[in-house]
């Protein structure tokens, strides 16, 4: 079995990542957000999606339900992405901030999250209208911060979103003595509502360079763009050039930009950026094959499309090219067949020779489709129905009886307690009917795996 022989040396491998961040403005989600999530590019074939939302509807009764039952944003995203192996791995909420992860399943057995934060900024930095939730994980074996921001608005305020943006990353500390600081992490995403202005330009100007598109004449009164340039470590922050119009401000339920009375200037507030410790700051669309770990950007879009809010969301799909630190499984999980609805369902599975294992560790039998990791038919704890053990070897069964009549496919997880992750997952298999055996003229029924 793979977990027990020796291990070779592993092979670069490119992960897609699609990272997602929109100031719904207290709205429910649309009918349809395939161009949002790419559904229909052909071109994509996507590992991860990272999704961050600032402004979701926090009131009273809505955090009471949300509390209660998922909020509705999360809701549709898994509804929409768990038909396509993706399951969320991680989110984490402070009040309108929201930030989701979720990865095709092959890959759960080399995610592991090692925290979630919420750093508040707001009202006297107690508040948690402004300010940044962090996902941290180990990404086959890489360090990875994840943040999602919301940094204080209006022109004027430039100085204290730039005091923010710093708090935020000041306070990204972690517990675990062996974690490295943030700064020293492979990879930074950091995107968000993060409320820079153009300066100096008048609204005329503005309108009629977005107009004809000459975005270029702008990106000099960026703020961002500005601060960059004289902040050492914001300039080791990257971002793909700014080729879509600016999105902020518009009137709901149009392409038009503010015309209310206040006609606020338009400005890039929604951005993405990431830092990488190893990759060097050069060109970041153009593959170097001796890096092993390296970040390419492949699209930094808006999209116009979607009219619910007064912003316009902005993705930035990348290409994450790696040679794992990880490269097994601590796991490896194999039902033994034949698995009929009428007898138990009997489970093989062995550790790697690093890996310590938890009475409280369990093993998880879900169906194909899943949305996340609590979304188990059954499950059983590692050392309760045991059938054999050996120093690596071991067999469990879960019982007749919370086996679902239905020949779905199914998926086996092994979840570690003492690492609170997914380490092991089989392929999929049917648990078939009775009568497919007794039908079998030559007696070869096998488990489809």
């Amino acid at each position: 079995m793979e977990a027990m022989s020796p291990r070779t040396e592993p092979r670069c491998r490119t992960l897609s990542i699609h990272v997602v961040t929109w100031n719904v403005a207290s709205a429910a989600p649309p009918p349809d957000l395939s161009d949002l999530l790419q559904l229909n590019n052909l071109n994509l074939n996507l590992d991860i999606y990272v999704i961050g939302l600032q402004e979701l509807n926090c009131g009273i009764m809505s955090l009471l339900s949300d509390t209660a039952f998922e909020d509705p944003w999360s809701s549709y995203f898994m509804d929409v992405l768990s038909p396509l192996s993706f399951v969320k791995v991680s989110s984490v909420r402070m009040q309108g901030l929201l930030l989701l992860i979720f990865a095709k399943y092959q890959h759960l057995p080399f995610i592991q999250v090692l925290s979630t934060k919420s750093t508040p900024t707001g009202l006297f930095g107690y508040w948690g209208n402004k300010g940044g939730v962090n996902i941290f994980l180990k990404l086959y074996g890489y360090y990875v911060s994840i943040i999602n921001c919301h940094l204080p608005p209006h022109m004027a305020n430039n100085d204290q979103r730039l005091e923010h943006f710093d708090r935020i990353l000041e306070m990204q500390n972690f517990e675990a003595q062996d974690t490295p600081n943030i700064l020293d992490h492979d990879l930074i995403l950091w995107f968000g509502d993060m409320n820079f202005r153009i300066e100096d330009f008048g609204l005329h100007f503005v309108r009629e360079s977005i107009k004809n598109q000459r975005y270029s004449d702008l990106w000099e009164k960026d703020q961002l763009s500005i601060a960059k340039r004289h902040d050492p470590l914001l300039r080791e922050f990257q971002e793909g050039s700014l080729l879509f119009p600016p999105t902020y401000k518009f009137d709901k339920n149009s392409n038009n930009y503010d015309t209310s009375e206040k006609k606020r200037k338009p400005a890039w507030t929604d951005r993405v950026l990431w830092r990488l410790k190893r990759q060097s700051q050069t060109d970041f669309h153009t593959p170097a094959l001796s890096a092993p770990f390296a970040l390419f950007l492949r699209s930094y879009i808006s999209h116009m499309v979607y009219t619910i809010s007064d912003h316009k969301p902005v993705t930035c799909t990348f290409d994450l090219e790696l040679k794992p630190l990880v490269s097994a499984p601590l796991i490896t999980l194999l039902p033994e067949g034949p698995c009929t609805m009428e007898s138990d369902l009997l489970i093989s599975y062995c550790l790697a020779a690093d890996f310590l294992s938890s009475p409280w560790d369990w093993i998880g039998l879900y169906k194909v489709g899943l949305r996340h990791i609590n979304d188990y038919v059954s499950y059983v704890w590692v050392k309760d129905n045991q059938v054999s053990f050996s120093d690596r070897l071991n067999q469990v069964y879960i019982d007749i009886s919370d086996i679902p009549e239905t020949e779905d496919q199914f998926l086996l997880f092994y979840y570690s307690n003492n690492l609170q992750s997914v380490v092991g997952i089989s392929k999929p298999f049917k648990i078939q009917p009775f009568s497919f055996l007794e039908e079998d003229p030559l007696d070869e029924a096998q488990p489809q795996i």
